[in-house]
Parts: C-alpha cells; structure tokens; sequence
C-alpha cells in the first residue's frame, strides 16, 4: 500500500512538515458492521449491574415459623420471609449476579480499532503534532494550542504517554477534551470524540502496539 503522508503541526498551529502513517494502522478499509460488533461488545462489557432485589435468603426476619402448622384456621406458613408475604423475598426478580459480558475476538477488536483509526484520517480527524512540550502544566496553553489547531471547539482526544504527561494535567478542565494512553485506545472513545490529537513519536508508538 502506498505511504499515507499528513499535515504535521506544532503547538502554535503552524505547519511542521509531513510524518508518514502506517498504512497497516491508519489505511484500512472501514467496515461499518465490524465496528458496530465491538461497539456494542464494549458497551456491553462495561454495563453495571445496578438493579438488585433480595430473594427469601436475604431479607431480614423470619427466623421461626409465625404459627403452628395446625388448629389456628389460618394458612399454613413456614416463614415470613417467603414471597407470599408483604416484605418477603422477591421471585425471579433482578439481582447483581447478572452477567452482561461477551467476548470479543481479539483480532476482530484490532481491527475495527484500526478502523476508526483510518476513518479519523481519511476525514481529516487525526491532528499529528510535533510535540508536546508545554513550558507548564497550564490549561490555558493547552487552550489556545487547541484554537490554533484544526477543531476549534470540537470536542478532542489527546492521546498521551503516560499519566503524569504535564498535557494530562492540563487537558482536566477543558469540558471537550480527554486523554488517553496510547496503549488504552478503544473503538467507543475515538467515536465519541471529533478529533484526535496525538504527537509524532505516539503516531510510531501506536502503530507498533497496533499493527
């Protein structure tokens, strides 16, 4: 496949040359069914289980039988525990040991990630800076870097090294703007982003971790 070159930029906004892409990485055909499947596996694996009722084992009392088996003219009852009574267990209600996970190709999760990744670039979504060297930790560099670079105002992914990158700490208040460790790249995050942002040495680093 042919290279796959794109705008390089620094942090002023201005032009940087071009880096070159891994075609294997960032030039795949996009297959919108293979997406969707992890898509919805992702957002399945990470559901909680919020909803729980508690079944006759679990609710409280009901430690001896209410009355005796016979001669009162009542129903025969062995606890008060037992569904048939107003605060007795639940039957076959929700309960937290539920389990909404499914497995998901590992090859098939590689792919559509690659995916996403090439859709970012085809449509001029993959921001690739020089570097990311802030003189501080400052949200306000951060900020105006952003409004110099393609997707003002669009809600962005900066993709980053590790957590104690000083752009971590700065991207933590700005409403549309998350990092991400490279290694940590996902299918449902880089939809829910417009823009990704990433420096030249993370577009190698990547590409290694994914091809």
């Amino acid at each position: 496949m042919a290279d796959i070159k794109i705008k390089l930029y620094d942090l002023s906004g201005h032009s940087a040359g071009e880096t070159v892409l891994d075609s294997a990485v960032f030039g795949v055909k996009v297959k919108p069914e293979v997406v969707q499947q992890v898509v919805v596996a992702q957002q399945k694996n990470s559901r909680e289980v919020i909803a729980h009722t508690k079944g006759r084992a679990e609710v409280r009392g009901g430690g001896r039988k209410p009355w005796k088996q016979k001669g009162t003219g009542r129903a025969r009852h062995g606890s008060i525990r037992s569904p048939l009574w107003v605060g007795g267990g639940v039957t076959f209600g929700p309960t937290s040991d539920r389990n909404f996970a499914v497995k998901i190709n590992k090859k098939i999760k590689q792919q559509a990630l690659t995916m996403v990744l090439s859709d970012k670039v085809a449509n001029d979504r993959l921001v690739a800076l020089l570097d990311y060297n802030f003189p501080e930790a400052k949200t306000k560099l951060l900020k105006k870097s952003l409004d110099l670079l393609p997707g003002k105002n669009k809600s962005t992914l900066i993709v980053t090294a590790s957590a104690k990158d000083s752009i971590v700490l700065a991207a933590k208040n700005l409403p549309k703007v998350m990092t991400i460790n490279y290694g940590s790249l996902n299918v449902v995050d880089l939809l829910n982003y417009d823009y990704l942002v990433i420096s030249q040495d993370l577009l190698k680093k990547v590409s290694e971790h994914y091809s």
